[in-house]
């Protein structure tokens, strides 16, 4: 059987930390959690709830929640926190716009995440395939929201454009660690190029909502994450998402500490005083956790602010 993780299998094995009591995931309705998995199955669609291994997985699909990864589940990148299968991709599917746009109304969506792995086999990065994911969502979906979660589109040029072109309503990009730990733990991507990609977006679209999260634990210094604040902040990025890094296997980065919760709200603490609109900082926190109610937060946050700002 082919590795999972080919670019790991030399790495030295990293025993794996025993969890704290805080982290612990919420068990709840299992009967609606087996409803999601059929409609995700006969779909034949592929989500980051199953391919990351994500903690929520049962809490979010117990609500009907999924977050689905587009253009297949192999990745063309390694990073050494992801437990996405590496290799060389398939070709893209032309029905997995309708196939996804049919799963969001079946599960009544009124809010969808769609991510995807890396692509750099494309010329266009799969920005195009996003427009169209989204697009399809939106025609059938006509009061469904939907938030991006994408790829850096490194040495793609402005493809990034065409996502856009289908007005998304939160554009997603995760810095994911500080840029002391890049060349370790996103070897094939760079911190800047993410900062500019947010940037971008807000600049080109300023209605749109844009969001950033990083993972912690990873051995990076309270001083740095101030500074992925400042710079995210530079790019006014309006939503901020920290969570603790779990460590997917031995041959993974090395998990250095679990923050406890007292940590988490105070780097909210001090992500809000930088102005962002809206943070999320826990144990448990991802990227898509909860997302359909911190957009409606985000919305309200919004309006408060320009209220605040309007002449009298």
């Amino acid at each position: 059987m082919k590795p999972r993780h080919p670019e790991k299998i030399k790495n030295i094995v990293s025993p794996l930390k025993k969890k704290p009591d805080w982290i612990r995931s919420k068990i709840t309705d299992s009967k609606i959690f087996f409803q999601t998995k059929e409609i995700v199955n006969k779909n034949k669609l592929n989500t980051v709830c199953q391919e990351a291994n994500c903690p929520n997985i049962t809490e979010c699909w117990s609500k009907k929640h999924a977050t689905f990864m587009i253009m297949g589940d192999t990745c063309t990148r390694g990073c050494a926190f992801c437990d996405v299968k590496t290799g060389k991709p398939s070709s893209l599917d032309p029905m997995e716009p309708f196939k996804i746009s049919r799963a969001v109304k079946e599960l009544d969506l009124k809010h969808v995440v769609i991510t995807s792995v890396d692509r750099d086999d494309l010329e266009d990065g799969g920005a195009n395939h996003f427009r169209d994911v989204i697009s399809e969502i939106k025609r059938i979906n006509t009061k469904t929201t939907v938030e991006v979660l994408t790829p850096d589109f490194l040495k793609k040029g402005n493809v990034y454009e065409k996502i856009l072109e289908a007005n998304p309503d939160v554009f997603n990009h995760n810095i994911e660690t500080v840029p002391s730990l890049y060349l370790k733990v996103r070897p094939g991507s760079r911190y800047f190029t993410s900062i500019e990609l947010l940037k971008l977006v807000k600049i080109k679209k300023p209605s749109i909502f844009t969001k950033s999260g990083i993972m912690v634990g990873l051995g990076e210094k309270k001083d740095e994450l101030i500074q992925v604040m400042d710079d995210l902040r530079m790019a006014e990025v309006d939503f901020l998402t920290i969570g603790q890094y779990l460590q997917p296997s031995t041959k993974h980065f090395p998990l250095d500490r679990y923050l406890h919760p007292e940590e988490f709200k105070e780097l909210k603490n001090i992500a809000i005083s930088k102005g962002f609109l809206l943070v999320s900082s826990t144990p448990l926190t991802r990227s898509s956790y909860h997302a359909d109610t911190d957009f409606k937060i985000l919305k309200d946050a919004r309006d408060k602010a320009l209220e605040c700002h309007r002449p009298q």
